[in-house]
């Protein structure tokens, strides 16, 4: 029986991967309409927000400050990036949390350096990351001691705050009348709070984030 010769199939030349210094990165970030990551020589692009991620953090965010008044706290939102060293990255936090003076790279008045406590508005796209390799990166800071995660979809929020014996212990809250406690600022505030205004109904869902480099 005859068979038919398949046609060869060309190979595709693959495209090399651009890897950018830091000063790249903050060179083109300056210019950029929408924010990106690096990591360790790769920029990656970030979702956009939904409504509910802007409510929830905007909640979290109004409430901190009024309440630790007088106390010795620097609060950012969003716009601040933060740099990890021993990991060589650049993010940028829901919320950042200072305790005492920010400690900024360089002249650079919008990179910190010395996050006491993080808090990060989970998305669908992202949650894996911010629970595992961010995670990772953020605990190879000295000063950082808490991180809150916060969903965005039902009533649910992590707590991992290190101890005294520099353990990471995870608290969950799950109810519209928990309150959450942190541990290394005196801060409580309700989870009726913090989803404030938020309709669980709406799954305005951002798009999925990509995995490669920005293009040049």
């Amino acid at each position: 029986m005859q068979t038919q010769e398949k046609p060869a199939t060309e190979k595709q030349p693959q495209t090399e991967k651009r890897y950018y210094t830091p000063e790249e990165y903050l060179a083109l970030e300056e210019s950029a309409i929408d924010k990106s990551e690096y990591r360790d020589g790769e920029i990656v692009p970030m979702t956009g927000g939904t409504a509910n991620h802007n409510k929830i953090a905007g909640n979290f965010y109004k409430k901190f400050p009024s309440t630790v008044n007088g106390q010795d706290y620097e609060t950012f939102i969003n716009d601040v990036r933060l740099w990890i060293p021993l990991t060589r990255r650049y993010v940028y936090p829901d919320i950042i949390v200072i305790q005492g003076e920010p400690v900024y790279q360089g002249s650079n008045k919008t990179i910190v350096t010395n996050p006491l406590l993080i808090v990060e508005v989970l998305s669908n796209s992202t949650k894996d990351y911010d629970r595992g390799g961010k995670f990772l990166a953020y605990r190879s800071i000295p000063e950082f001691k808490e991180y809150i995660l916060i969903e965005q979809y039902r009533y649910h929020i992590e707590q991992f705050a290190k101890n005294s014996n520099d353990k990471w212990v995870l608290t969950e809250y799950d109810l519209e009348e928990s309150v959450l406690t942190l541990e290394s600022v005196e801060f409580q505030m309700p989870l009726r709070e913090i989803y404030a205004r938020i309709n669980f109904d709406i799954k305005d869902e951002e798009v999925n984030e990509p995995t490669s480099e920005i293009e040049e």
